[in-house]
């Protein structure tokens, strides 16, 4: 990428540094303000909504929620610039910026204050290679834009789920081990409660009170694009085939990524069959009413798993996803279930019901340190609140497995 084109990339980065600055000389800095960012949604969701609930327990603190789904027209990217000029105001007054992904103005900027910069990462565990990791890969970054953007810079504290994936998120971000803590993720605390499970249950059938009884088979790909650029997505396996194979005992269940904005095309003979959720369903809830997973490389994998229930791989397009972003291990080994290629392949395991859950369990707790759905509480008392956290006791934090 050659310094021309990168020009209106310079500009931000100038506006956007000399305004945090002014925000710095101008504003004064709040010891007690929490600010929750994000470009994912309109409105608070996920880790950030289960940390910010925690928080809310505790005295003494004024919350910003700032949040503003990114669109990838023209308009959608104007409007953002002036989203990232509100956001140098509420980076230079908070004393915690708290996030949940990429987050552009907190690149361009140079930290005056004290400031702590936490990140939330959506994904749990380690699976597709991000950041740094894919500088000139087709799916990440050049060289020579990272010279002048240091994207996944000014972070204090990087939270994740395990130890075992710290090594690969330090290579992702750039940044010293010793500030990525296996504090595990927030949004998991609600997959060890089992009343939530039945409510999420009792919201599905509800709305769909068809559903009763059948064996609900959740299909959850990644996503296909570049940032918030959608592509088209043609390796899905054929539903028509599924729907055959499986009969009236099954429905399927289709959950599409956030940044993905268009539905899947299916026609009248899958009515009954398929179901497309909406937003009303968060992502643990439509967890919760699984019987089975299907995806291709998501890192809804990691969630699932702590439910201990069978997980399948449809991966179509593998040579081709690994020359486009790659992963930290190696695919065939790594996934806790079996991969298919073929629909009815996967339509005829599904049915006939052999599954290895061991392969499942070992999954989870290689990538999560515990399990005792206190992530964050943990993330407070260790992060924001250390004075007040209760004194830690070896083994005082259980491994017990969400219902």
């Amino acid at each position: 990428m050659n310094t021309l084109k990168l020009l209106p990339t310079l500009f931000i980065k100038l506006l956007v540094r000399t305004v945090y600055n002014l925000c710095c000389l101008f504003f004064p800095y709040r010891p007690e303000k929490i600010t929750f960012a994000s470009y994912r949604a309109d409105r608070i969701q996920g880790n950030l909504a289960c940390l910010y609930h925690e928080l809310k327990k505790r005295p003494g603190f004024r919350y910003t929620l700032l949040f503003k789904k990114m669109k990838s027209t023209k308009t959608g990217k104007l409007s953002y610039v002036f989203h990232m000029l509100r956001a140098c105001y509420h980076i230079a007054t908070s004393a915690y910026f708290i996030i949940d992904d990429y987050y552009f103005p907190l690149y361009l900027i140079k930290m005056k204050r004290n400031t702590k910069v936490i990140q939330l990462w959506h994904a749990a565990g380690a699976f597709k290679k991000f950041g740094y990791s894919i500088v000139g890969k087709a799916f990440g970054p050049s060289e020579a834009y990272t010279k002048h953007i240091p994207v996944h810079s000014n972070y204090s504290k990087v939270v994740v789920s395990s130890s075992e994936v710290i090594p690969f998120y330090a290579e992702a971000f750039r940044m010293s081990a010793e500030n990525i803590v296996p504090l595990g993720l927030p949004r998991t605390d609600i997959l060890f409660q089992k009343k939530n499970g039945l409510r999420a249950k009792q919201k599905l059938l509800s709305r769909y009170p068809e559903l009763r009884g059948k064996k609900l088979v959740l299909f959850a790909p990644t996503f296909r694009g570049k940032s918030h650029g959608e592509t088209e997505y043609s390796p899905y396996p054929r539903f028509t085939v599924m729907q055959k194979v499986l009969g009236a005992d099954y429905a399927l269940i289709v959950k599409l990524h956030p940044y993905v904005t268009s539905k899947i095309e299916a026609g009248p003979e899958l009515k009954g069959f398929l179901y497309q959720l909406d937003e009303d369903f968060t992502t643990e809830e439509i967890l919760f009413t699984a019987d089975l997973l299907i995806t291709d490389y998501s890192s809804i994998i990691f969630d699932y798993s702590l439910l201990n229930r069978p997980i399948a791989f449809y991966a179509k397009d593998i040579e081709d996803y690994i020359k486009e972003r790659d992963f930290y291990y190696d695919y065939g080994t790594f996934v806790p279930g079996p991969i298919f290629d073929r629909t009815d392949k996967l339509a005829q395991w599904i049915k006939n019901g052999n599954y290895d859950l061991e392969k499942v369990r070992q999954f989870a707790r290689r990538f999560f340190d515990d399990f005792d759905g206190q992530a964050s509480k943990r993330i407070v008392d260790t992060l924001i609140q250390p004075e007040k956290a209760p004194l830690k006791i070896p083994g005082n934090y259980g491994r017990t497995r969400p219902m």
